[in-house]
């Protein structure tokens, strides 16, 4: 039972770890479209949930099959993170300057923009298949589950903060949104450079 309980509060502490880069960039999404519609309220925590789910199965299945191929791939994480979060940020803080649309809707958050932040935000999940390599597939699995979860609660959260805020920043916050985003990537590039 104790180990149970252990392996349950490792994997949400991982989790919460995993889930702070979502959790800003579904912040800057509600504070970049804080009229979203219902289903996008949804689908953006779920987005990064689902990813946060995948990227620690797929480190996994590469510690198990491909490991020395995963090893060369993993240099290039941080570098990814940074040009895809550069590009997204970037782009907000180009139409938040130019003084787009006050009254922006989930019409900024496509489903490529969309695709774009869970990759970047997950993409150094894919490391933590290395500290799971030792479990086998349903423990793996409940892991990764418990992982989503925490993810999609927490990303719901931001998204709300964001979108009372952005109600109330308006033309700005695209711009703080942007700004954001670019700060994500720069972290999350500084942090894997630095950790090797």
């Amino acid at each position: 039972m104790g180990t149970i309980i252990s392996f349950v509060i490792n994997s949400i502490l991982l989790g919460i770890g995993l889930a702070m880069d979502a959790f800003s960039v579904s912040l800057a999404n509600g504070l970049n479209a804080p009229k979203m519609s219902r289903s996008s309220k949804n689908i953006i925590p779920l987005t990064f949930a689902g990813f946060q789910f995948l990227m620690p199965m797929i480190g996994w299945l590469c510690v198990r099959s491909i490991a020395e191929a995963f090893s060369s791939f993993r240099r290039a994480i941080p570098w990814i993170a940074l040009i895809l979060l550069l590009f997204i940020g970037g782009k907000m803080l180009i139409e938040g300057l130019r003084g787009g649309d006050t009254e922006q809707t989930e019409a900024d958050l496509k489903p490529g923009s969309l695709l774009i932040q869970g990759i970047a935000t997950s993409i150094d999940a894919l490391s933590v298949g290395f500290t799971i390599a030792e479990y086998h597939i349903a423990k793996a699995l409940a892991a990764g589950l418990i992982i989503g979860v925490v993810t999609f609660i927490i990303c719901l959260c931001g998204l709300h903060i964001g979108r009372r805020f952005g109600n109330r920043l308006a033309g700005k916050a695209s711009i703080l949104g942007g700004l954001i985003l670019i700060g994500i990537g720069v972290e999350i590039f500084i942090t894997g450079i630095i950790g090797k």
